[in-house]
């Protein structure tokens, strides 16, 4: 207690000597001053400013409530305010003795002898006219801070310094700077420190003049956003008042500004594929027949993937100085095309210039030709998905009450004999198709359901849209080498061995009369109407799948190609070409994964009789008694001609048994889990 108090007694020692110094310096002062300086009785006494601080220059001085009456004398002579006495604006200080008796804060009206202009412009502003509540506007302390430390925005330890407005500001707008702080301007102030060239709040909304946006006196109404974006972006500005958008602004009329497609506090790298993806899907408020046509072509459903590479509206329309087509300066007028299209595609031709980049195939008067194509391959979609969706819903129902009865007595291993079904090269190019097939459909099918919820997150597990291109590209490669082996092995077999039977007989796979009766009987089979048809090497279904594959793979294939060669192709073919091609690519290749992962795996592993797997292809045997059960027809000529014994084998190993349940089961779930995104895409999204 005696040190407490001793420590007391030395801090008010201090004060008393300082207060008696400055009274010295006070009278010394007014002894020196000529008379005619001297101030008149009737006038009100004047206090400098450094008797105030030789008292309250005391980190701890408080009154009796604890409340600081602290002022710093180096943050006074720092501050917008050193110039002035304390007196002239704590004025009752001169007739009140304090500490006892409190001073009070300094009301408004005071600050607004000298900032009569500032208080104009925040009693019109929305601060001075809506602010209520915890929000109202009570004094200047709430924006500048203690009136003792009031900085020059300047200065780096103002609350209103461009890097401090965000706290400032954000003490009651919260949600604008939680926006603010993750943009790329903020960026550009907080991370770079480019504080002369970054704006903060005050440079788009103004100081004390702040207004409601939907207030034209608002540097953020609608039609100011130009020219208060402009102060900083002049040359965009310049590019913007001469676009179609600009001009229909500056007459009057409605039109995008700048926060229509920038968001007003997010503002994002405009060069990032996320920001381009947005803004191409803000401009479809206005222009909705052209971005769904957009969101429906190969440029837009890049872009929706964030494909940097892919063009966005603002590649080919300028970013700001859009103008219309028939305008001669804009950059899609027919003599500007190919210097905009010349910017992605190397070499393009006036052919090559006539693509429709905003085609819409189901409109007839469009392009006739093109929209035959649509016409055909919807058809073609509707008919085969219409068919084996019925084939193997009868199918199913029929294998289970099969199962239940115990008409399935065979199974997929045991020690007994083997036949050999497939030879060592069959299977590995099997293995290659369902490698190289099971790479296009994951990577082409997200660009096919660009907007459906599961596309973007593949795209990304594939490394992004241009990782995922590249990989689909290496796919169809390896799809042309398989497809090239299989006809150079026909070719080889015709000419140079001589063989047989590729067109007709047993052991061909073109269909053939016989098919038609075995579909028959596979009918009346599912109706419980007849027996099961016995089948011989290859059943009709087989065969519809080996002709969707050797169909798909030209189709597709050829289609693809001019796809990844535009400009080459558009050398001898139309510029509708290409949005043929397109349609085409698309539709084939839904055609085909859904016919595979929806009927082949159906008809191979996951019907009832073979589930969960068939192993045959993987390891090229089969058991003697499925044999006969499955293909009777084969059995009974092998047995007849006395060539069975030549295709009996030993049972495949434990190890080969492992690699084809493993390889199997593996692209049998991808397989499944990409018909459910198929499924999935289709019922939200069409077959476009």
């Amino acid at each position: 207690m005696a040190s407490a108090g001793s420590l007391e007694n030395g801090g008010l020692t201090g004060r008393l000597a300082r207060m008696a110094l400055a009274a010295v310096a006070v009278a010394l002062a007014s002894l020196a001053a000529p008379a005619a300086a001297q101030t008149p009785a009737a006038d009100k006494p004047q206090v400098s400013s450094q008797k105030c601080l030789s008292c309250h220059d005391d980190p701890e001085m408080k009154d009796d409530d604890g409340k600081s009456l602290s002022v710093s004398a180096a943050h006074f002579g720092r501050s917008a305010h050193r110039k002035l006495e304390c007196a002239d604006c704590h004025e009752s200080a001169l007739e009140i003795r304090h500490p006892r008796n409190p001073l009070g804060p300094v009301k408004p009206q005071v600050c607004q002898d000298c900032h009569e202009d500032e208080f104009k412009a925040i009693a019109g502003s929305i601060h001075g006219r809506r602010a209520q509540g915890e929000r109202a506007i009570k004094d200047c302390n709430g924006c500048h801070g203690s009136l003792h430390t009031v900085f020059k925005g300047g200065d780096p330890e103002s609350p209103l310094s461009p890097v401090n407005q965000i706290k400032t500001c954000g003490g009651c707008h919260e949600d604008m700077m939680a926006n603010y702080e993750s943009s790329k301007h903020a960026r550009a102030l907080l991370k770079a420190g480019l504080v002369g060239s970054s704006p903060s709040c005050s440079s788009c909304h103004g100081k004390h003049e702040i207004h409601a946006k939907d207030d034209p006196a608002a540097t953020t109404h609608h039609t100011r956003i130009p020219a208060t974006c402009g102060s900083c972006h002049s040359g965009v500005l310049k590019d913007f008042n001469e676009s179609a958008h600009g001009t229909a602004i500056t007459a009057g009329r409605e039109g995008p500004v700048c926060s229509t497609c920038h968001e007003s506090h997010a503002i994002k790298d405009p060069g990032a594929a996320a920001t381009r993806h947005v803004v191409s899907d803000g401009c479809g408020n206005c222009h909705e027949d052209y971005s769904t046509s957009f969101r429906g072509s190969f440029h837009g459903k890049a872009t929706a993937l964030e494909n940097k590479a892919a063009a966005a509206c603002a590649d080919c329309h300028t970013p700001h100085r859009n103008l219309a087509a028939s305008d001669p300066r804009s950059s899609v007028h027919p003599d500007n095309l190919a210097a905009t299209c010349g910017a992605c595609h190397e070499k393009v031709n006036a052919s090559f210039l006539t693509f429709d980049p905003h085609a819409n195939p189901s409109d007839p008067t469009r392009n006739p030709y093109v929209y035959w194509i649509w016409l055909g391959m919807t058809s073609l979609l509707v008919g085969v998905f219409g068919f084996f969706g019925l084939h193997g819903l009868l199918w199913m129902q029929r294998a289970l009450v099969g199962k239940l009865r115990g008409e399935f007595s065979f199974s997929h291993g045991g020690p007994g004999p083997y036949v050999r079904r497939f030879s060592g090269m069959q299977m590995g190019v099997h293995v290659a198709i369902v490698s190289s097939f099971l790479l296009l459909a994951a990577t082409g099918l997200p660009l096919k359901f660009a907007e459906a919820p599961w596309a973007p997150g593949l795209m990304t597990l594939l490394g992004g849209a241009e990782s995922a291109g590249y990989l689909h590209r290496l796919a169809g490669i390896v799809t042309f080498g398989y497809f090239a082996w299989h006809l150079g092995m026909i070719v080889h077999g015709l000419f140079l061995k001589n063989e047989k039977g590729y067109f007709w007989g047993p052991r061909s796979m073109v269909p053939q009369p016989r098919d038609v009766v075995d579909f028959i009987g596979m009918m009346k089979y599912f109706l419980y109407l007849g027996p099961r048809p016995k089948f011989d090497r290859f059943t009709y279904w087989e065969k519809f799948d080996y002709l969707a594959v050797f169909w798909g793979v030209a189709i597709i294939g050829f289609s693809g190609l001019i796809l990844w060669f535009p400009t080459a192709f558009t050398m001898v073919l139309p510029g509708w070409a290409l949005n043929a091609a397109y349609i085409v690519h698309s539709d084939e290749a839904l055609l085909a994964t859904g016919f595979i992962f929806l009927f082949h795996f159906f008809h191979t592993h996951l019907r009832p009789e073979a589930f969960p797997l068939d192993p045959v292809i993987f390891t090229g045997r089969m058991p003697l008694d499925r044999f006969k059960d499955e293909r009777p027809m084969e059995y009974e000529r092998l047995v007849a001609q006395g060539q069975l014994e030549d295709y009996l084998v030993p049972p495949p190993t434990a190890a080969e048994l492992r690699r084809a349940y493993i390889f199997g089961f593996t692209a049998v779930t991808i397989g499944v889990i990409l018909a459910i995104f198929i499924f999935w895409g289709l019922l939200t999204h069409g077959f476009h």
